[in-house]
């Protein structure tokens, strides 16, 4: 490859890019180096959990494209690079947080057993009425009521419920509007998902996993099969937008409508369920979910 020669890259926020590289066993350096500079944590081991792609959400289908890592044994990650707007990712996150959650318990059957789980979006659209590009969710106590205090003598409450659930939404249009420099990591990381080249110059040369997936990157745009991929992947989202678009314009039949609504609302109580095996506060699973207290309960009564 010539040193001058500029090449078309493929875009690493497009989500199969993004899994084609992450994903791989070989590349498991750069997925390290990304979630160290995300997480803040000390990487010890790392194993992709899901590193292919099936045929389906190649060709046809525009459905979830992710990289999900066990980290040092004891925690489980899921990381999501959002492509489209979806107005509700924040339950979304939700419901993969929690189920991949139950799934580990199912595994260890020991509450105590339990390993932490995060879920990392990474988002191509601002969604949060927030100041901040990168926010972090943990389960929290609200700030007691007047009739609920007691003077037991905690100079510092307690502010976590538990430690082992955490969501991480990253909007990518925030962070390239604040324009931060590349001294950080995580900031050198952000500028080759978003692709600004001149950012990306500035890190290569000080960043060996940085120059690393740029050569990847490289290597793969040169490769016609790589762009089939991803022209692929693009038409899928494109189609199944359209579809939803379509559908909406034209009207559903009400029993069409019937069958979303019935199919949300299993969603939700699957939600629920899940929320309530974690011993999860009945109000917090109203606020998840939008379910109805007297409806959580009826629930918990069938657990």
């Amino acid at each position: 490859m010539e040193k001058n020669k500029k090449i078309k890259r493929l875009p690493l926020n497009s989500d199969i890019v993004f899994k084609r590289v992450f994903g791989k066993e070989e590349n498991k350096d750069l997925l390290k180096s990304l979630l160290e500079s995300i997480l803040c944590v000390k990487i010890k081991n790392l194993v992709v959990r899901n590193p292919e792609i099936s045929r389906d959400l190649q060709d046809s289908k525009a459905g979830t494209l992710d990289v999900k890592v066990t980290i040092n044994d004891n925690t489980v990650c899921d990381v999501e690079m959002q492509v489209g707007n979806e107005a509700n990712i924040n339950n979304r996150s939700v419901y993969y947080m929690v189920k991949m959650a139950a799934n580990e318990l199912k595994i260890s059957e020991e509450y105590n057993t339990q390993k932490k789980t995060i879920v990392i979006n990474f988002l191509n659209f601002d969604f949060f009425k927030r100041n901040s590009y990168h926010n972090i969710a943990h389960m929290k106590f609200e700030k007691s009521s007047k009739e609920a205090y007691i003077d037991l003598g905690y100079k510092k409450e307690d502010e976590l419920v538990t430690d082992v659930l955490e969501m991480h939404f990253i909007e990518l249009k925030k962070f390239k509007k604040k324009n931060p420099d590349t001294s950080k990591t995580s900031n050198q990381w952000l500028w080759l998902i978003i692709g600004e080249e001149e950012k990306i110059r500035m890190t290569e040369k000080e960043n060996k996993q940085i120059k690393k997936a740029i050569e990847i990157l490289d290597e793969m745009s040169m490769d016609p099969k790589e762009w089939e991929l991803y022209d692929s992947r693009e038409r899928a989202i494109v189609n199944y937008n359209s579809g939803i678009l379509n559908a909406e314009e034209r009207g559903m039949k009400k029993g069409k409508k019937e069958g979303i609504k019935e199919g949300k609302r299993r969603e939700k109580e699957e939600t629920a369920k899940k929320l309530l095996e974690l011993d999860v506060e009945i109000e917090t699973i109203k606020k998840a979910t939008g379910l109805s207290e007297e409806e959580i309960k009826k629930l918990e009564e069938m657990l």
